[in-house]
């Protein structure tokens, strides 16, 4: 009997690749879960971390008939009366009564000086002057004999009892004694001119205030020497001391000529020191001086105080803002008040970071002038709302912040 034909279907080998296709079908899928995930995870964490930033609300003014700023300046507060007082002759101080902060009168005494030699030289012209006027005496007298002598020989030489020649001698004395009382009257009105030159010079050494103010400054000690004129060495002062006017201190400012424009007379203008940051002080321009700084490109004003305060001290810095009565605008309109500081640029417009629940919102704004430290807006952000003043710079639309108020 023959054996069974082996065919070739009999020498395959059977494989089970059922479970490695089931193991491969499941294995992809799973991979890509987990990837999503884990992409989730790092969104979430980077999300979450929110940006700590600064921020300050927006705040709502009134601009319609009220005043708008035209220019914001800085200058410095002057005095318009103020004078260094000095001697109008040279001599060694003999006492000082005054000290920074006095305040003075007119006419009160600053200083005075050594007096000695002055009062040796008034003496002295005091004494010519009294041997003048004895000598004027005597040659009144001689001159109240003469003339009787000449009277008495004009009517003896009329008798023909007196000669001429007599008559003429008469009158040659009577004569030249009356020209010498001519002269000794002069030499008295020399000799009092002296003596009233001794005593203007014992004056001018007591040093008085010209006006009321206060001492700011005392430039010499008693034992120096001081002198109306400066002298060589340095050894002799010029002043005594600098009294101020307190009642004339205004605000003198350096306006660029681009902008004077926008200042006039009697324009109202808001100041503050740089000592008092929140006080507002109103002012007004009191003159616009009528020349231009070359070097500096500048016209100088003159901004006086409505009402004078004892903070107020000469030198003092001060930020003034010309204000413009608001006649244009027919109607009120809501502007917003808002820190220099928020506004950014972007595109050649001026733009805010608003932040809302958590979420920062870049927003374009239209900025119309500006006050101080602030800006004023009128339009792009409404009254309440907080914007970023202080934060990264690449911060970014929707990007989560945490705000610190300052």
């Amino acid at each position: 009997m023959n054996a069974p034909k082996t065919s070739l279907d009999d020498l395959r080998i059977e494989r089970n690749d059922a479970p490695a296709r089931r193991s491969n079908r499941w294995l992809w899928p799973l991979l890509l879960f987990a990837l999503i995930v884990a992409i989730s995870a790092v969104l979430w964490f980077t999300h979450s971390q929110a940006i700590e930033v600064t921020t300050a609300p927006v705040r709502a003014i009134t601009s319609g008939d009220a005043e708008r700023i035209v220019l914001n300046a800085s200058g410095y507060v002057t005095a318009r009366r103020k004078a260094t007082i000095s001697a109008k002759i040279t001599g060694k101080v003999a006492e000082v009564l005054i000290e920074e902060g006095m305040r003075v009168k007119a006419g009160q005494v600053l200083a005075r000086l050594d007096n000695s030699n002055l009062k040796t030289s008034l003496d002295v012209a005091e004494s010519q002057l009294d041997s003048a006027r004895l000598n004027l005496d005597e040659t009144r007298a001689l001159l109240k004999q003469a003339d009787n002598e000449f009277r008495r020989a004009t009517q003896l030489a009329n008798q023909n009892i007196a000669s001429q020649s007599d008559l003429d001698k008469a009158e040659s004395d009577a004569v030249s004694i009356k020209a010498r009382l001519a002269r000794q009257e002069q030499d008295v009105t020399v000799a009092e001119r002296q003596v009233a030159m001794w005593k203007q010079q014992l004056d001018d050494a007591i040093i008085c205030a010209p006006f009321d103010g206060v001492v700011t400054s005392k430039d010499v000690q008693p034992g120096e020497m001081i002198s109306p004129v400066s002298a060589g060495g340095g050894f002799t002062r010029t002043g005594v001391c600098t009294i101020v006017d307190m009642e004339s201190l205004e605000i003198e400012i350096d306006v660029n000529e681009s902008y004077i424009n926008r200042v006039a007379a009697d324009q109202p203008v808001e100041a503050t020191l740089d000592a008092y940051t929140t006080w507002k002080i109103p002012c007004k321009v009191i003159a616009i001086i009528p020349t231009a700084d070359r070097q500096k490109s500048t016209v100088k004003v003159r901004v006086g105080f409505d009402k004078l305060d004892p903070r107020i001290l000469p030198e003092m810095g001060v930020k003034v803002a010309f204000r413009e009565t608001g006649g244009s605008t027919p109607t009120a309109a809501r502007t917003m008040l808002t820190p220099k500081t928020a506004i950014q640029q972007q595109g050649g417009r001026d733009v805010v970071l608003v932040v809302q629940n958590g979420v920062v919102e870049r927003r374009a704004v239209t900025v119309s002038g500006s006050d101080g430290d602030d800006v004023l807006i009128s339009a792009g952000v409404a009254d309440g709302e907080r914007v970023v003043v202080l934060g990264p710079k690449d911060l970014t639309d929707g990007a989560k912040v945490k705000e610190k108020k300052p």
